[in-house]
């Protein structure tokens, strides 16, 4: 398989060689320090193709390349020719663009690429084929798709939500933000920092080089096949601790989008209790009482007979003693999914909870 994706990479090669070109009034001087800062903090998604260091994977090695030519580069980055999105300037700028190449070139060459982030599972179907080892989507959204069927279960979007999220989807992706806060308005520059919704770090697809018949037999493995996944969220935080005992807080949200978002239901709460830990008390929903998981584990279990979108449900749990860590599980009966259909989390003092498959 990595043979036959070699011919993908081809262009690209041929595109960024070439000896260094003078800078001009149109091309940026690159600064190596700001180009390692919009490489390391996720400003785009081109280290799961291209390697955490440069080094290349699934997409080719950029590190010690002393031989790529901003203008060329860029270039490429705006028009791509194999398998790559192409970048706009509102997400990633010329800057950051001639800042990488000096960031690139500051490095030590590479003499051999590094594993797939991602590797193609044995009899995958054809879809997954697609996704993994020929497009290469699965190198930023994982061997089973996660993002994206979270994505379509937040306004159980169809074909031609996916299409235009593909081929467009620096609009699409700020449109479907803006959904879930209406205060959201892109900055310009876009500023950088860990991924989050202040930048889109995916770029748009070509309908000439990923063909909608292509497209469609991904959104039938990912969506139709494993099915779209609820955004479920869980959060697990310590309460008050009083002469009853210690008593630990589980918000679990469906955070789609009011109104379009999939409902869940039939959804299963468990949290896994400390050793000699005893129930004093559980409220919230339908506490089923303490049993043995499919692990052996000993939890607190609840029943929730359904969560549409943006609704939440709050459970309390209160133990005869504190506990240092727990953690817990929620996953659901319907919509039915083959693959990823859980989510897991862990006693929490900030942040955020978890979310199957994020």
């Amino acid at each position: 398989m990595r043979i036959c994706l070699l011919g993908c990479f081809v262009a690209l090669l041929l595109v960024v060689q070439g000896g260094v070109a003078a800078q001009t009034g149109s091309t940026p001087a690159g600064n190596a320090e700001a180009g390692k800062a919009v490489w390391a903090l996720g400003n785009t998604s081109c280290r799961n193709c291209h390697g955490g260091d440069g080094e290349g994977g699934f997409g080719p090695g950029l590190a010690g390349r002393i031989d790529l030519d901003v203008e060329r580069f860029r270039s490429y980055v705006r028009n791509p020719v194999g398998r790559m999105p192409a970048y706009v300037p509102s997400e990633l700028t010329d800057q950051e663009i001639a800042d990488l190449v000096a960031y690139f070139n500051s490095l030590k060459p590479v003499v051999k690429p590094g594993p797939w982030r991602v590797e193609l599972p044995d009899d995958a179907p054809r879809g997954q084929q697609l996704a993994i080892a020929v497009i290469g989507c699965g190198q930023c959204h994982l061997a089973t798709f996660e993002t994206p069927r979270h994505g379509a279960a937040e306004v159980n979007g169809d074909f031609e939500w996916f299409k235009r999220m593909v081929y467009d989807h620096v609009a699409a992706q700020w449109e479907q933000w803006k959904q879930f806060d209406p205060s959201i308005t892109p900055t310009t520059p876009r500023p950088a920092g860990p991924p989050g919704r202040n930048r889109v770090r995916m770029g748009s697809y070509s309908p000439q080089r990923l063909p909608e018949p292509l497209l469609k037999e991904i959104w039938q493995w990912a969506m139709e096949d494993l099915g779209k996944l609820v955004p479920l969220a869980a959060r697990m935080t310590a309460g008050t601790q009083g002469p009853t005992g210690a008593t630990y807080n589980v918000q679990v949200t469906n955070a789609g989008i009011k109104n379009k978002g999939l409902a869940a239901e039939d959804i299963t709460v468990e949290v896994e209790l400390p050793d000699n830990a005893k129930v004093v008390t559980a409220t919230g929903g339908k506490y089923e009482g303490v049993r043995r998981n499919s692990e052996g584990k000993t939890v607190a279990a609840w029943r929730l007979p359904r969560l549409a979108a943006t609704e939440q449900q709050m459970l309390t749990l209160t133990l005869t003693q504190p506990a240092a860590t727990m953690r817990g599980i929620v996953h659901w009966a319907k919509p039915a999914v083959k693959a990823d259909g859980e989510v897991m989390f862990e006693l929490v003092t900030g942040g955020r909870g978890g979310r199957g498959g994020a």
